[in-house]
């Protein structure tokens, strides 16, 4: 097993990954930005390091910074968590030119699933299915845009071939607008992503976001880890996910499933990976793979009971996976609210001091967070500081204990969007299941 890892990052996942390496008798390195002196983690761990001033760009982005840490620290490993550099291809490369272990995909799998354009084309190639598009990036001949989009049929949506998280997209519903919102997007992109490249896909009306989570070793074996429902969302940001996804039948779960195997065995993938498709009228379409661990991993431990970041452990130890397909069992549900300290209503960020902090409790309840009472949420970062998770053996108990669990849980001092979690565990369409991804833009007005 490894002897001693990095873990570069910070928050509930730096935390998590803590705790998987103490399991597994891994000594701990945090590194941490000025700003995050007092987290959690950093207590915890064996070793820690300051890497640099608050900003992420200094700090958590400063792959120099990282990979020294790991020097002077005699770490042989760095887990990147989510967000940061964990899909960052020139990050991986460096680290293992560095001489450590990136606990996470070859730096050239990364490159390849990082780019929207090759991605789909690496899927179209393996037999998974994609959305109608234009097959490649888009060129600056109007005609041929023109012919394009109406081939696809509209309405169509730019997006950014680098982008992630939500952004770089615009959605297009007639041929006026169609020019303008290619050039805006791909402004907004080489701004963004320092890509401006641009592809263009069918918008799908009413489509549902599922997504199957998958294992794999550096010997050739995979498995998947059935699905996950991440169709409450604002603004491409999930709020809510759950697994298993609401009338998804096991035939279907293995169909879509055993395609992703032979998706990672035809790339050579290796460790944690997720992809994601839109759903719609039964038939899948990709539309993206994450290749690290995902903020909402938690539902899927709690109905497999596979620890996902110990798995990613063993992996990048080069040990052969635990787990056959054939080990893989789902039971009962499990549902996840993420808590960010912002505004119920305007979404702003809720920076400042946890004053009161008391976390619910009982059966199948599940808190990953990094904060406690005195805890000062920073100002720079992702404002997420949290995620609660219930299980029971059907949905609607699911709901009902994370209904209770939402009332019980005490977080004062700042704002969080608490609120709004208590009113969507209600709405009686959320409660039947199968919303689609303009749900709750829709219900807060957005749409």
């Amino acid at each position: 097993m490894l002897e001693k890892v990095v873990i570069a990052n910070r928050g509930e996942i730096a935390l998590r990954i803590l705790r998987a390496c103490k399991e597994l008798g891994i000594k701990t390195v945090a590194v941490y930005s000025e700003a995050d002196r007092d987290q959690k983690h950093v207590f915890l761990s064996d070793e820690s390091v300051c890497i640099g001033p608050p900003s992420s760009t200094d700090s958590y982005l400063n792959i120099p910074a990282v990979i020294s840490a790991a020097e002077v620290t005699d770490a042989v490993a760095i887990h990147p968590g989510y967000g940061f550099l964990s899909e960052n291809a020139d990050f991986a490369e460096r680290v293992e030119q560095s001489g450590f272990i990136f606990i996470g995909p070859k730096a050239e799998t990364i490159r390849i699933m990082g780019d929207k354009v090759s991605a789909i084309n690496a899927m179209k190639s393996a037999g998974i299915p994609c959305v109608p598009g234009s097959d490649g990036p888009l060129g600056d001949d109007a005609k041929t845009l023109f012919k394009t989009a109406k081939e696809i049929g509209y309405p169509v949506i730019i997006k950014a071939a680098g982008g992630g998280g939500g952004r770089g997209m615009r959605v297009v519903h007639s041929e006026s607008n169609l020019i303008k919102s290619i050039q805006l997007t791909r402004s907004e992109a080489g701004s963004a992503f320092g890509n401006d490249m641009v592809y263009m896909e069918k918008f799908l009306e009413h489509p549902r976001h599922i997504e199957i989570q998958v294992l794999a070793d550096e010997h050739g074996n995979v498995i998947y880890l059935g699905e996950r429902d991440c169709s409450m969302q604002r603004r491409h940001q999930k709020v809510i996910e759950e697994a298993p996804a609401p009338g998804i039948t096991a035939e279907i779960r293995e169909s879509i499933g055993q395609k992703c195997v032979e998706a990672c065995k035809r790339i050579g993938y290796r460790g944690a990976g997720t992809f994601e498709f839109l759903y719609e009228d039964g038939e899948f379409y990709f539309i993206e793979m994450n290749t690290r661990v995902q903020v909402e991993h938690p539902v899927t431990e709690m109905i497999t009971g596979v620890d996902i970041v110990r798995e990613q452990l063993h992996i990048a130890a080069g040990k052969h996976l635990q787990y056959q397909q054939s080990d893989i069992v789902i039971t009962g549900h499990a549902i996840e609210c993420r808590i960010n300290a912002e505004d119920p209503e305007t979404f702003m960020p809720s920076p400042g001091v946890i004053e009161h902090y008391h976390p619910p409790g009982g059966p199948g309840i599940r808190v990953d967070t990094h904060v406690y009472q005195g805890y000062k949420v920073p100002p720079y970062y992702d404002s997420m500081i949290g995620k609660l998770i219930a299980h029971s053996e059907t949905r609607e108990l699911a709901l009902a204990r994370l209904n209770n669990a939402l009332h019980e849980i005490v977080l004062d001092g700042i704002k969080t969007n608490i609120p709004l979690h208590q009113d969507l565990v209600k709405d009686s369409a959320f409660g039947d299941g199968g919303t689609d991804i303009h749900y709750l833009e829709k219900k807060l007005g957005l749409a």
